[in-house]
């Protein structure tokens, strides 16, 4: 088993033109491929309830089969489980998947009932950031996600570490963040498809001001991030406003340090534009996230 840290990143409007004529990456070759991929599950979506995603992934070279579990995951950085391998055609290799720990743990009638749910194709570009210490892989994955006749577009960053700490991730994220509109995002492509086969995105919840003053202060910006994450994911037409009460209640928060308050309270007012996601947003998200990382 492999340990995946990365970082999500969604982009904005020009996002991809912008990142590419990035001073940290203009000057590196970029690597160029089609990626299509169809994730399994069971009818009633028992992989996800369990936050595992079973993938296939057909690449210009191989086919691969990828098992990912939830593992941690806040503020657009995860750290989760990964178990990847070829396969010789577009089958389920279920022999390899019975032999893994989280699918034994499901049992032998979820392995029985996998089904494909849905797919997500993108063009992937990609850079290798690095130096003595440290290791970055950047990808810009721009496509779509399909379920059904249903579709979504796919517009986003990952900074996957490759070798050194990952405080990296974020130091690197602030200087794209400098001149490209992004934010930190925390859906996965496993958990967007999932939302799109169902209709139903539950990471939009009524956000009462009791329960967030209950909530801790990073589980409110994570509440922020999964209402963003949701825009345009079956018509959560209230992502906006859910954002904008939780980013709203960290600005009220007397009880928070001003370098928590201050980027909150931009974030908040920021959501009442109708461009918001401009790079002055990404740095305040991320000015936010390190200052709650810092308490």
């Amino acid at each position: 088993m492999a340990k995946e840290i990365e970082l999500k990143l969604a982009l904005g409007q020009s996002g991809a033109q912008r990142l590419a004529a990035h001073p940290r990456l203009a000057g590196l070759s970029a690597r160029h491929e089609t990626l299509t991929n169809t994730y399994y599950d069971t009818p009633d979506g028992e992989l996800e309830r369990h936050r595992v995603a079973l993938r296939l992934r057909r690449t210009p070279q191989r086919i691969l089969q990828t098992l990912k579990t939830a593992g941690e995951g806040s503020g657009g950085l995860s750290s989760r489980g990964e178990w990847e391998w070829p396969v010789s055609e577009h089958v389920l290799d279920l022999a390899g998947l019975e032999a893994l720990a989280p699918m034994q743990a499901l049992g032998r009638d979820v392995l029985l009932a996998l089904e494909p749910r849905f797919a997500t194709d993108f063009a992937r570009t990609s850079w290798l950031v690095e130096d003595a210490e440290t290791a970055i892989e950047v990808a810009l994955d721009q496509g779509e996600i399909r379920a059904g006749s249903h579709r979504v577009a796919i517009d986003e960053l990952e900074l996957e570490l490759k070798r050194g700490a990952p405080s990296v991730l974020w130091r690197f994220a602030e200087t794209l963040a400098e001149e490209v509109a992004l934010r930190p995002a925390n859906a996965s492509k496993a958990a967007r498809g999932a939302a799109l086969c169902t209709g139903h995105w539950p990471a939009i919840t009524t956000n009462s001001g009791a329960e967030l003053r209950a909530a801790t202060p990073r589980q409110r910006c994570d509440r922020a991030i999964a209402a963003l994450d949701a825009l345009g994911e079956g018509g959560e037409s209230e992502g906006l406003s859910r954002a904008r009460e939780a980013f709203a209640s960290l600005a009220e928060d007397t009880g928070l340090a001003t370098a928590i308050r201050q980027p909150a309270r931009r974030l908040a007012a920021a959501l009442d534009e109708p461009q918001w996601l401009t790079p002055s947003f990404g740095q305040h998200s991320l000015a936010l996230l390190a200052a709650l990382d810092a308490r």
